[in-house]
This record gives structure tokens, C-alpha cells and sequence, in this order.
């Protein structure tokens, strides 16, 4: 294992003494111990975190991301089972006994395609091919801490419980945790934390959107272009007609279901007819029953293409997730420790980068989103509408009671998947929003133990929203995980 850059260890730990703001309720003496705890090791995970950052795995591929956590992990105490749901970067680090049980998910995968040093100005890495464009590699290493953080309180109150810590990888459009749940590694787990990045601060009980996606892969025959165009047979003319037929269909969906594609293989050559090409589709509704009926008429899309091209189609469904359930009793419990953490301040050099980000976002930033909105708690509030996102924490949330959150770790007025996001999530910006969330969770955790009540209301209010006749099927099928869907 790589050893952490002590240089940038010792950087953080001079910029990341912000000081915890207070709210009502006050911090208790035992909350003060912990809080503390998680501060005087921000530098170390701050660390950790850039290690990951570094690597910036793309899904399934994350093996040096994964052995990283479980052996800060095991190096606490923690029984890792390593390899789980078939999956080699997969694990769950357990810790205790008994009840309750509270598991913390986390997440390690980078995005692929876009790369970007930690500069508040545009300056792509030739040297990587991928980068965390979404904070993956906080939001393992903040959920790490928090698990660690939760396991020494666990161990000096004498409290009785378990701690579990779910690594899940290929959030990222592999649908991970989807496996995971579907092996039943959630049975028996009472209530499931979880966080993300993001450029703001906020608690709030909010759903996501329901996702399906497959690779449609069309195959033809081969011939030269010019001289003998009649003997060929246009896979690509397939994928094009495929999509051709999709877009056209955009008029006669619900104007709230989103489908995007891309030509991931489409010929070699311009004078030869190319034999195979492949286009990736994405279909995405915040009703999964409106989802699956959108993709219907997509995968028959396909067959009249294939039909229509004298092609043959094939179809590889690559991941498929459930819209998350969201709980108003769980996540105004988090919302309360959130705000008694408070948000992120800034020094005045994290000031300047954030300012030289902000000359990125155009005419906007300045007017609507300032770096001191980094150290407020929004107020809470409930949104159902359904983000522009999905999320494999859909199908952990209709398998055991989820609570969530996100953390300012990139520039107020960053977009996710952006260069921006990478960038930020390189500095001790980054790092502090991290230690919002790590603090955030480990509070929550300790009042689910402190007070097995709160667990007992909000699995009333889930099995109600799940309905007493709802049997969970996974949206991908019985297939097996997509090992290599980034390869």
C-alpha cells in the first residue's frame, strides 16, 4: 500500500482547525468528546482522502481505492468481508454486536473522461483518464471516519450495538449497491446513513430519479464502402435508426422522463461499412412503473431498427435503480445534528480559489452563489419533486429505512460531474465539507443508539410508504454484476 503524503497531511492540518458552529440543541459533553475526535483526525483522512483522489478508479476497477478503507478499517478493529455479492472491490466492516444495527454506506468510484488538477483554472491530467467529478473519494473516506468515530464512542460508553460500514462500489452507472441489496447483506441492518458532496449544505428528505440503462449492441456485414456498398449491411445505420426512433418518441413521453445516449462504438473506417457498433442509453423517471414502460418502447426501438437495417440487435442491461424512498422522521433528526455542526468556513486562500472557480460559472456566481454560502445550513424542508440524478441509494432505501445528506465540499455553484468538482475536491475544501458529513453522521448514529424509539417511528413511516404488499425485484434482472462496463 502506498504510503499517504505526509507533506499534504501536515498542509491540512494547519487549514483545517475550523471551529464547530453551535446550535440548539447545545453539544452535549459526549457529543463535544467525539466531535473533537473526528477534528483531531482530519489531517489523517484528509490524507486518505487524497490518496483516492489520486488513484480515481472508475467502477469495478477500484481495487487500490477499496484495500485503502478496509485496511484503515481493520487497522480499527473492524471484521472486513471483503469480495461480497460477487463483487472483488465490494465489503462490509462490522463492528459490535447486537442492536441496534446502524449501517453507513460508502462510496469510492471515479468518473471517467474527465481530469483535472486541484487549480481553481481549467488544467486536464494527461496522466489519468478518469477523475472524482462527483466527491466519491470523500464520500468513502468521510464514511470511514464516521464509522471509526461511531465505533470508539460504541466502545468507551459500553453502549450495546453494531456498526456496519457497506463499501459499495460503481455508483457511478454500475448500480453496485443494487447487487448488494439484492444478496441480502441489508437483512437484519435497522437504519442506513449515507451522504454525498455537493456545493451547499442540507438534510432535506428528497427522492431521486428511477434509472434503467443497457448497451444495445448491433451487428452487420462488413464491405467496402465505395465498390461494393450493396453487400453490406450498416451496423451503425442501426444505431442511428435506433436513435433516430427514440428522439422522435421524446414528444410522446411524460415531459418528466429523461433518456440520453451515446455512440460508444461506431466503425473504424469511413470507406468501410462497419460490421458492429454500440450506442449506451440511459432512461430515467422518478415513478419506476413510468420508467419501465418508457423503456419498453426503447427496447422496441431497437428490434425495428435491427429489423429495419437487416441488422441483428443485442442488448446488455448494464444497471437499473430504484427512485429513493425518502423518511421526514430520520432525516429531520440528521438535519438537527447538520445544523449543529454547522457548514464550512473558509480561509482567506480557499477564499481566492473559490473566487477564481466562480469566474468559470459566468454572470451568476457572485449575484446568486457566494463561498460564505459554503458555511450555511439550509433550512429544512421537503422536496419530492425528484432530482436530476439517480442513485443506487434508491434500492438500499426500499430495503431498509435511509437517511441522507450532503456537505458543501466543492465552490457554492459547482455542478456535479464538472472539473470544478475535481478541483476542489483535491484541496482542503474539499476535506472540510468531509468533516461535516463524517461529524453529521456519527451524531446521527449516536442518537439511533441512544434512542432505539427514533429507529421504531421511521420504520412506521417506511413500511407506509413502501406499502404492505410491496416485494422488491431489481430493476437489472437477475444478471450479474457488470464487471467490466468501464472497460
Amino acid at each position: 500500500m502506498k504510503k499517504l503524503n505526509t507533506q499534504w497531511t501536515g498542509l491540512l492540518a494547519l487549514t483545517l482547525m475550523a471551529p464547530i458552529a453551535l446550535a440548539q440543541p447545545k453539544v452535549t459533553k459526549d457529543q463535544e468528546s467525539v466531535l473533537a475526535g473526528l477534528e483531531s483526525k482530519s489531517a489523517h483522512y484528509g490524507a486518505m482522502s487524497k490518496q483516492i483522489w489520486d488513484y480515481a478508479e472508475v467502477g469495478y476497477q477500484e481495487y487500490k481505492s477499496s484495500a485503502l478503507l478496509q485496511e484503515e478499517l481493520k487497522k480499527e478493529g473492524f471484521t472486513v468481508q471483503a469480495g461480497v455479492a460477487g463483487i472483488p472491490t465490494a465489503f462490509v466492516a462490522t463492528y459490535g454486536s447486537g442492536k441496534p444495527v446502524v449501517g453507513i454506506l460508502a462510496e469510492y468510484d471515479a468518473l471517467p473522461g474527465i481530469t483535472q488538477d486541484a487549480v481553481p483554472e481549467r488544467k486536464p491530467l494527461d496522466s489519468k483518464k478518469a477523475g472524482h467529478a462527483c466527491g466519491h473519494h470523500l464520500f468513502g473516506t468521510g464514511s470511514v471516519a464516521s464509522a471509526i468515530a461511531v465505533k470508539n464512542w460504541l466502545q468507551k460508553s459500553g453502549k450495546a450495538g453494531t456498526i456496519k460500514l457497506y463499501g459499495t462500489p460503481a455508483e457511478e452507472g454500475g448500480s453496485g449497491k443494487v447487487y448488494l441489496v439484492r444478496e441480502g447483506l441489508f437483512t437484519g441492518t435497522d437504519v442506513v446513513l449515507h451522504w454525498h458532496p455537493g456545493d451547499s449544505n442540507g438534510a432535506d428528505p428528497a427522492t431521486s430519479l428511477a434509472n434503467i440503462s443497457a448497451k444495445f449492441r448491433f451487428r452487420g456485414v462488413s464491405a467496402h464502402a465505395a465498390a461494393a456498398p450493396e453487400r453490406g449491411r450498416s451496423a451503425l445505420d442501426g444505431v442511428e435508426a435506433m436513435n433516430y426512433m427514440v428522439n422522435m418518441m421524446r414528444e410522446h413521453i411524460p415531459s418528466d422522463t429523461r433518456v440520453h445516449y451515446v455512440i460508444t462504438k461506431g466503425g473504424e473506417a469511413p470507406n468501410v461499412v462497419p460490421d458492429f457498433a454500440e450506442v449506451y442509453y440511459y432512461a430515467r423517471n422518478k415513478n419506476r412503473e413510468v420508467l419501465q414502460d418508457v423503456w419498453k418502447r426503447i427496447v422496441k426501438a431497437a428490434e425495428g431498427a435491427a429489423l429495419g437495417t437487416d441488422t441483428k440487435m443485442e442488448m446488455e442491461i448494464i444497471g437499473g435503480v430504484y427512485n429513493v424512498l425518502p423518511l421526514e422522521s430520520l432525516s429531520r433528526v440528521m438535519h438537527k445534528n447538520l445544523s449543529m455542526v454547522g457548514g464550512v468556513t473558509y480561509t482567506d486562500e480557499e477564499i481566492r480559489f473559490a473566487e477564481k472557480i466562480g469566474e468559470s460559472f459566468g454572470a451568476t456566481f457572485g449575484s446568486i452563489r457566494k463561498p460564505t454560502d459554503a458555511a450555511k445550513v439550509g433550512a429544512f424542508s421537503m422536496d419530492n419533486s425528484g432530482s436530476g440524478g439517480s442513485t443506487d441509494v434508491g434500492d438500499v432505501s426500499w430495503a431498509v429505512p435511509t437517511v441522507g445528506m450532503r456537505a458543501a465540499t466543492w465552490v457554492p455553484g459547482t455542478a456535479a460531474h464538472s472539473w470544478q468538482a475535481v478541483a476542489a475536491g483535491g484541496t482542503s475544501i474539499g476535506v472540510k465539507g468531509m468533516m461535516v458529513a463524517a461529524k453529521t453522521l456519527t451524531l446521527t448514529a449516536m442518537d439511533l443508539f441512544n434512542d432505539p424509539a427514533l429507529i421504531a417511528k421511521a420504520r412506521t413511516e417506511w413500511e407506509d410508504l413502501r406499502g404492505k404488499d410491496f416485494k422488491y425485484e431489481a430493476l437489472l434482472g437477475p444478471r450479474k454484476p457488470a464487471l467490466d462496463y468501464r472497460k
